[in-house]
């Protein structure tokens, strides 16, 4: 049977010789195609790390992760590159089939094992992974460095997408951290492919920072404009005008999700000056 081509649901899709995608049926303005879960090992190893159990009340999902890795008996531990619910949710489910021990930056969602830390390398289904704190999209995001001999691949999570540009929660992302996340993943992530939160998989890290890095000065700069226009300072704008200005030509029922990018930008700009 051949290997099914993004984006295929609930089904396993392998992407090199130490990775698989099993999409989660669950897509939408904000998780995309949807959200995927990432099942992992070395190629002589038995056993498997999942990255990301995805959303609650999705239990063919559950079953379709147990299912790329063999049984339940076959996954050694879960990791969580972030703490949003379609990342998270489906987590205590695969928890309870699996008896699995869970990592992640935030302590709530570890389950039998401690937080991870930044520059960690964990020994894992016969990976050498290291844990960097790339904060951002939200406080507690985390990308995961898989890089055994001859192939170097990233977890991304929702800091780096397969496609488009991820949103910044206001709630605790910030895009002074965001920017300082990009600029390390540019300096440790040549030859490194990209295995993200959401869409197909990326051949190349660097040049997606680069044009990541290249999108967020030009959104400040149209925000700066906006602010001139409108008289206002960072501080006193309404950001909802904002978004009317730097957003004209998008469909008003994506509105919503630009005015998260907004505040977090006008945030930045408050805190910076510049």
């Amino acid at each position: 049977m051949p290997n099914p081509s993004h984006p295929a649901y609930e089904v396993r899709r392998q992407v090199n010789t130490i990775a698989a995608a099993v999409l989660c049926d669950n897509p939408g303005p904000l998780e995309g195609d949807g959200t995927n879960t990432w099942v992992l090992r070395a190629p002589d190893s038995p056993r498997w790390v999942v990255v990301d159990p995805g959303p609650p009340d999705s239990p063919a999902h559950t079953q379709a992760v147990i299912a790329a890795c063999g049984g339940p008996d076959q996954i050694e531990a879960i990791l969580v590159t972030h703490r949003h619910y379609d990342h998270t949710g489906g987590l205590d489910d695969l928890v309870a089939a699996t008896g699995a021990p869970t990592r992640a930056w935030s302590a709530q969602w570890c389950r039998g094992a401690a937080p991870l830390e930044d520059r960690e390398i964990l020994e894992v289904a016969g990976l050498r992974v290291v844990v960097l704190h790339t904060p951002g999209h939200t406080a507690d995001s985390v990308s995961l460095l898989a890089d055994p001999a001859g192939e170097r691949a990233l977890l991304a999570g929702d800091t780096v997408l397969g496609r488009g540009t991820p949103l910044l929660d206001p709630e605790d992302g910030s895009l002074r951290d965001y920017l300082t996340s990009l600029t390390l993943l540019a300096q440790v992530g040549r030859g490194c492919s990209v295995l993200p939160g959401h869409g197909p998989d990326l051949p190349d890290l660097v040049p997606v920072v680069h044009y990541y890095l290249q999108h967020r000065a030009h959104r400040l700069d149209a925000i700066r404009g906006a602010l001139d226009t409108l008289g206002a300072t960072p501080q006193d704008v309404e950001p909802q005008a904002v978004v009317a200005q730097v957003y004209a030509d998008l469909d008003p029922s994506l509105w919503p999700a630009a005015l998260l990018t907004v505040r977090t930008h006008l945030e930045f700009l408050a805190q910076t000056g510049v």
